[in-house]
């Protein structure tokens, strides 16, 4: 089943010359049967794929490393999120990895990252799993033409063993786990973790490297099309519900997770979707609900019946990131060539467990780069150990785990875009009105609808607006399908000083998180943030 490559672009030149077998872009149905043999996988009762994960039932940052060289000395953002190490260590992982898989049978597939061909990256994914090379062929964008796939040169290489252990005291890794990034040698090692989701945010990161000194923004949002080619990008923190509200029947899904935006318009990096489907109900989500129940997707710590192998989406047994992998043409309404226009709205979306921020909100610009900087949103009590009340969150640029350069470029970026486009920004929180969480209520899902519909179809311009005096927001002062009392956070809570008190609480946060970029950003920036 093996197909020859000429060797001069093979497996030869990472280190691996003597593995048992190497199986090269095989078919959904054959890494069906192999994943099944191998025992590595099983098949739930209406088609899916499912696989345990191990320990790892999500992705590791801690253990996740970038390799200081030359090439990206300048480049890098080192710090918390982008940890160095050793290109030393990195060759010793390198070398023990490769004795590792020698006579060990490999899967590769050779793909792309990017739906524009003008920006696409040539990507070989390795894997000691054939579930996890059928999870590269969902998630990724496969070169289906045999001709064109014999010319295939691979800029970027990740090659995953979950077999293989790390050694701290040899590799340098900080625990058995290691997920180390070579820009320089345009490689990834990741071993000791069979979460499949590594290996996507692996070449998330590298896009997130190269487009950006390319003049492209690369972006952790979902985005679609509305039939007059107005295209809408949205981004959100999990549990926000960018999946969600970008997914419109109304509308064409471009993708639901990553994105590049160029001169060209904007496009998807990704050929499938990585859906989260704890307790997914088939009302609230009927495409995903769909997609999950078909031959082809993977799901990963979902738990089926041992007798009958039905799937249980409500129970959290293993985790409540229990995930789904399709390509993206399991969803009707997506656009086949994953690209389009560029935005007439950016939406940045946000869970406010305290209770305190509009429902909706204008943006300027330097608003936007200022919650984009900011990418906050709020977990709710008990969700954590210990946590009795709100807990605020603020990942830069809405995905900070993935961004190897300053998140400044990425901010700066988007502000240029948003200001030669003319892209009007949204902030929606899909959080909590009239209290906090416990004691007020979740925004209604019929509202935020009918927010975001107003907002992409323009009935929002033609509203008046009033300034949040805490926020610095613009709010509507009316929108269709939405009570007038709704869109003021502040009359909605039984005590105005309760939510003064609250509120000026909240903004003391964003404040105090937005120290760590005031040294970067033009003062109007941070001006555009809120007051206290």
């Amino acid at each position: 089943m093996s197909t020859q490559v000429d060797r001069a672009h093979g497996l030869e030149a990472l280190g691996i010359v003597r593995s048992g077998r190497v199986h090269w872009n095989l078919s959904p149905a054959v890494l069906y049967e192999t994943a099944i043999r191998r025992n590595e996988a099983i098949l739930a009762s209406e088609g899916p794929l499912v696989a345990r994960t191990g320990q790892h039932t999500g992705r590791s940052p801690l253990d996740k490393f970038t390799v200081r060289e030359p090439t990206t000395e300048k480049n890098v953002h080192w710090g918390s999120v982008n940890r160095p190490v050793d290109e030393a260590n990195f060759d010793a992982l390198h070398r023990d990895m490769m004795a590792y898989v020698q006579d060990k049978e490999l899967y590769v597939l050779d793909a792309w990252g990017g739906a524009d061909p003008a920006y696409r990256l040539p990507v070989r994914i390795v894997t000691e799993f054939a579930w996890h090379n059928l999870f590269a062929r969902n998630m990724f964008i496969p070169e289906n033409d045999p001709h064109k796939r014999a010319d295939h040169r691979p800029e970027y290489t990740v090659i995953s063993c979950p077999g293989f252990k790390a050694d701290p005291s040899r590799h340098g890794s900080r625990t058995e786990t290691a997920i180390y990034v070579h820009f320089g040698r345009k490689l990834v090692l990741i071993a000791g973790s069979e979460y499949a989701g590594e290996i996507k945010k692996s070449i998330f990161t590298i896009l997130n490297y190269t487009l950006p000194l390319k003049g492209v923004l690369s972006m952790h949002c979902s985005a679609n099309v509305g039939a007059q080619g107005d295209a809408a990008l949205f981004f959100g923190l999990s549990g926000t519900g960018k999946t969600t509200l970008s997914s419109d029947p109304q509308r064409g899904l471009i993708g639901d997770d990553e994105h590049g935006w160029s001169d060209r318009g904007i496009f998807n990096f990704e050929g499938g979707c990585y859906a989260k489907v704890i307790k997914l109900s088939k009302e609230a989500e009927p495409q995903i609900w769909v997609a999950s129940r078909r031959f082809g997707t993977i799901l990963e710590n979902v738990v089926l019946d041992p007798v009958t192998r039905e799937m249980d989406l409500d129970d959290m047994s293993y985790t409540e990131n229990t995930r789904s992998s399709y390509p993206l043409d399991f969803i009707d309404n997506a656009i086949p060539s994953g690209q389009a226009g560029h935005p007439k709205n950016v939406v940045m979306l946000t869970a406010d467990a305290f209770g305190v921020l509009p429902p909706i909100s204008r943006l300027t610009p330097h608003g936007a780069m200022y919650h984009f900087l900011s990418g906050y949103t709020a977990k709710v009590a008990g969700t954590e150990k210990g946590v009795t009340e709100p807990k605020a969150t603020f990942s830069t640029c809405f995905g900070a785990p993935f961004l190897p350069l300053n998140p400044y470029i990425y901010a700066k970026m988007l502000g240029e875009k948003i200001a030669t486009h003319q892209s009007r920004v949204w902030l929606v929180n899909t959080g909590w009105t009239g209290g906090p969480y416990g004691v007020g209520s979740r925004m209604k899902i019929a509202y935020t609808r009918a927010m975001i519909t107003a907002a992409l179809g323009g009935q929002l311009d033609r509203v008046t607006y009033q300034t949040d005096a805490i926020f610095n927001l613009e709010m509507p002062t009316a929108c269709p399908g939405v009570p007038d009392r709704v869109l003021d956070p502040g009359t909605t809570w039984p005590s105005a000083t309760a939510y003064d008190e609250q509120a000026k609480k909240l903004a003391g946060m964003f404040i105090e998180n937005f120290k760590a970029f005031e040294k970067d950003v033009d003062p109007a920036v941070k001006a555009a943030g809120p007051k206290v």
